[in-house]
């Protein structure tokens, strides 16, 4: 089915968190209505009775980065200059 991916990542040197855009994973099943398998000709009444009609629950990632964050690293170099 298809979902929304949700990413957050987490740089432990710095400890800032960035929660980047959430992002569509699509599918390839023929009985999701969000895909792009979906015929056309798979219509209500029916439709709705043989595929799926709602997004499946979100992925969430958390991912630790062992680094600063983009804005401290940058930060950083324009406090060497």
């Amino acid at each position: 089915m298809c979902h929304w991916r949700r990413v957050r990542n987490t740089y432990n040197q710095c400890g800032h968190v960035f929660d980047l855009a959430d992002e569509m994973i699509r599918c390839d099943d023929r009985y999701c209505k969000f895909s792009s398998s979906h015929p056309n000709t798979c219509v209500p009444p029916s439709c709705t009775t043989t595929c799926w009609q709602y997004r499946q629950f979100p992925q969430q990632f958390n991912r630790f980065i062992d680094s600063v964050c983009p804005g401290c690293t940058q930060q950083a170099k324009a406090d060497r200059v």
